[in-house]
């Protein structure tokens, strides 16, 4: 297993992968395709991918989801030391929890200019007014991820 804490090109791949594992799980179900994990000491804590429509949850996030799984796995709602691989840029809500839970570090695939929340569409991670701030790094299996993206909606588009 990669290092995280190098924080390199390859680790972060290897990271990702597994986020897009968790999109494929999305995709599988017929949700919008984001996955997600969140990453400690070369370990992941905390798995997750859209459910809205299989619960009926509006927050029911990728990212949301796998923050909520972390901080069961460690019994703290505090993810400092952690980072956060998404497939697609967080969403406002997103972006709240993860300040919230104290996440340093974000990686995501592919930015979201409609509604990303990490400099896509705005910025809501870092600020000179906030107390908590996040590295941000884009880009990562960037066409891999927006490919199951564009592959679902295309496919929601023409009634499949």
């Amino acid at each position: 297993m990669p290092d995280v804490s190098r924080l390199n090109t390859d680790s972060h791949s290897y990271w990702m992968e597994q986020a897009f594992k968790e999109a494929e799980k999305a995709y599988k179900a017929k949700e919008i395709p984001v996955g997600a994990v969140v990453v400690l000491n070369n370990q992941i804590i905390g798995r997750g991918h859209n459910q809205r429509e299989i619960l009926n949850d509006p927050t029911a996030h990728a990212e949301i989801l796998a923050i909520t799984a972390a901080a069961n796995s460690i019994g703290d709602w505090r993810l400092s030391d952690t980072t956060l691989y998404v497939t697609l840029e967080p969403c406002p809500m997103c972006a709240g929890a993860i300040l919230n839970a104290r996440i340093p570090r974000i990686v995501f695939g592919v930015d979201d200019l409609d509604h990303g929340a990490c400099g896509g569409a705005i910025q809501l991670c870092s600020g000179k007014y906030l107390n908590h701030k996040v590295d941000i790094i884009g880009g990562i299996l960037e066409a891999r991820c927006k490919g199951i993206l564009d592959s679902f909606f295309r496919g929601s588009r023409s009634g499949k």
